[in-house]
C-alpha cells in the first residue's frame, strides 16, 4: 500500500480527520505569523506601556478556547495569560472538572495591560479584536468561555449583567459561547465558585459531543 495512503488509513482509523494531520504546519506558521504581528503591534497607545505583549497560550487544536479580559501585572511581566491569583484559581477549578490546561487555549480581548490594570477603552478593544478574531478562526474550537463580561459582550453582543448571561449559550460565527464569571470575580465571591463549576461543566460537555 502507497505509504501515504497507509497514514492516512491510519488518522481515520484512530479518529482523526484526513486533513488535520496536512493542516498543522499551516497551522503553526499562521500563529507565529499572528504572534509577531501581535509583538510589533502599534494600534493603540497600550503598547508604550507594556512589558511584554500577552498572545496567549495553550494548544492550537483545542476544543475549549477561553478569553478574558486584559492582562494584569504578572502578566505583563511574564508574558503570559492568567498567571497571577485569578489564573491559578481558574487552573485549579479546570482540574476540578476534568479539564486539562494543556488541552485548552487561553487568551484575552486585549493583548497588553491598561495602566493600573483599569477597565479597557473601547477603542483599544475594537484596535485589538481583530487579533483573537484570526486566533479563533485558527484555532476553531467547539465552545468559547468567556471569562468575564468584556470578553462576553465582544463575542455575544450582549450587554446585560453577567449574572444574568453566565451560563447560557450563545453564539459566534457557528461556534458556541458561554459566559463565566471571571476568576478575578470568584476570589472577591468565593460562593459564585459553586456556580462556576457548573458552567465549567457545560463547556467541558459541549466540547466532548
Amino acid at each position: 500500500m502507497n505509504p501515504l495512503v497507509e497514514l492516512l488509513k491510519f488518522y481515520k482509523d484512530i479518529g482523526v480527520e484526513y486533513m488535520k494531520p496536512l493542516n498543522i504546519k499551516t497551522k503553526v506558521e499562521e500563529f507565529e505569523k499572528l504572534k509577531k504581528e501581535v509583538e510589533n503591534c502599534k494600534k493603540c497607545e497600550l503598547y508604550k506601556g507594556r512589558t511584554n505583549p500577552v498572545f496567549g497560550e495553550g494548544s492550537i487544536n483545542a476544543e475549549i478556547m477561553f478569553v478574558g479580559e486584559a492582562p494584569g501585572r504578572d502578566e505583563d511581566i511574564q508574558g503570559r495569560p492568567f498567571v497571577g491569583r485569578a489564573g491559578r484559581l481558574l487552573r485549579e477549578l479546570l482540574g476540578e472538572v476534568g479539564i486539562d490546561v494543556k488541552s485548552v487555549y487561553i487568551a484575552n480581548c486585549l493583548k497588553c495591560r491598561p495602566p493600573m490594570n483599569r477597565d479597557p477603552l473601547p477603542e483599544e478593544l475594537i484596535s485589538c479584536f481583530g487579533y483573537l478574531k484570526k486566533q479563533i478562526e485558527i484555532i476553531e474550537p467547539k465552545v468559547i468561555a468567556t471569562l468575564g463580561r468584556y470578553s462576553t459582550y465582544e463575542l455575544t453582543n450582549q450587554k446585560g449583567a453577567l449574572g444574568t448571561l453566565r451560563g447560557r449559550v450563545f453564539d459566534y460565527r457557528g461556534i458556541k459561547v458561554i459566559p463565566l464569571y471571571h476568576p478575578a470575580y470568584l476570589l472577591r465571591n468565593p460562593k459564585a465558585i459553586d456556580i462556576f463549576l457548573d458552567d465549567l461543566k457545560k463547556v467541558k460537555a459541549i466540547s466532548e459531543q
